[in-house]
C-alpha cells in the first residue's frame, strides 16, 4: 500500500473556512460545508472519510466542543486525522488533543478568509494540510499557509493575520 493509499479521517468543526456570506444581513454564518467542493476542485484522490462534528466559530467553542473533537479522534479507525477549525482558538484545541497523547497524526487547518471569497486561502490550506497529515509522524500539528507547526510551538499573530513560531 502506498503512502497516499492510507485513509484520512476529516473532521469538520466550522471556522472561517466554511462560512457563507448572508446577503440579507451582510454577516458570515454557516449553512453547509464547502470542504467537499474544495476537495473536488483540487481533484483530490486521497481516501477520505468525512465527519461533521459541528459548525461553530472557534471563538464560540468551549471545553465540551473540544472534548467532542477529542472523542472523535480517539474513536476514529484512522491514524491520520485532518480537522478543519477556526483559526482563533485552533491552538487551544490542539493543546487538548496533544495532552491526550493519542498515537495518531492530527493536523488542524482553517482559513483566514472564507472559501466563498475570491482571495481565500482555504483551497491552498486544505490541500497543504491533507498532504501534511499523510506524511508527518504521529503528533498534533497546525498547517497554515504553507507551514507546519508543532502544536506547542505556534501562535496566531492577529495583527498580521498569520501563524508563526512561538
Amino acid at each position: 500500500m502506498g503512502l497516499l493509499d492510507m485513509g484520512v479521517e476529516l473532521l469538520l468543526t466550522g471556522g472561517t473556512i466554511d462560512k457563507h456570506y448572508n446577503e440579507s444581513n451582510g454577516e458570515l454564518d454557516f449553512v453547509e460545508s464547502h470542504i467537499l467542493d474544495i476537495l473536488e476542485l483540487g481533484r483530490n484522490h486521497a481516501k477520505i472519510e468525512t465527519q461533521k462534528l459541528m459548525f461553530k466559530d472557534s471563538l464560540e467553542m468551549d471545553n465540551t466542543d473540544r472534548q467532542t473533537i477529542l472523542t472523535a479522534c480517539q474513536q476514529s479507525t484512522q491514524d491520520k486525522i485532518l480537522i478543519t477549525h477556526g483559526t482563533d482558538t485552533m491552538v487551544e484545541t490542539a493543546h487538548v488533543l496533544a495532552t491526550d497523547k493519542i498515537q495518531k497524526t492530527i493536523v488542524l487547518t482553517g482559513a483566514m478568509v472564507p472559501y466563498v471569497f475570491k482571495h481565500s486561502d482555504a483551497v491552498f490550506n486544505l490541500g497543504f494540510a491533507l498532504a501534511a497529515v499523510q506524511t508527518l509522524a504521529h503528533g498534533v500539528y497546525i498547517a497554515m499557509n504553507g507551514q507546519v507547526f508543532e502544536w506547542n510551538k505556534v501562535r496566531k499573530n492577529k495583527s498580521l493575520g498569520v501563524f508563526e513560531k512561538s
